[in-house]
């Protein structure tokens, strides 16, 4: 299983993004996904996470801004609005995921996309 995580890029302070995170191979279902960032200098920090089926939980300096989503199978996608410029790090997606008639599920980790907002 390989995840491809893209979507990020420079935009100004209040502009939006959408970064995605696609799972390939076959037979993949995600369990739990999630999106984290890491600043320059910072520990990586959970942003966001979405469990089979829909529940959602956001970290704190969230606020509202962004919107976790998953199709179930093999997408984790994170819709963010309202961007600051403190929201400028590298972004990561993870997901738990079964592999075919595996009873329990996986971690799997993507790539990071770059995500620069300027004031």
């Amino acid at each position: 299983v390989q995840l491809q995580a893209s979507g990020g890029g420079l935009v100004h302070s209040g502009e939006s993004l959408t970064l995605f995170c696609v799972a390939s191979g076959s037979d993949i279902s995600i369990n739990n996904g999630y999106w984290y960032r890491q600043a320059p200098g910072k520990q990586r920090e959970l942003v966001a996470s979405i469990s089979r089926p829909d529940t959602t939980d956001y970290a704190g300096f969230v606020r509202g801004r962004f919107t976790i989503t998953t199709n179930n199978a093999n997408i984790v996608n994170l819709q963010m609005n309202s961007l600051e410029p403190e929201d400028t790090a590298v972004y990561y997606c993870e997901v738990d995921a079964f592999i075919g008639r595996d009873p329990y599920p996986y971690p799997y980790w993507g790539q990071g996309t770059q995500v620069t907002v300027s004031s």
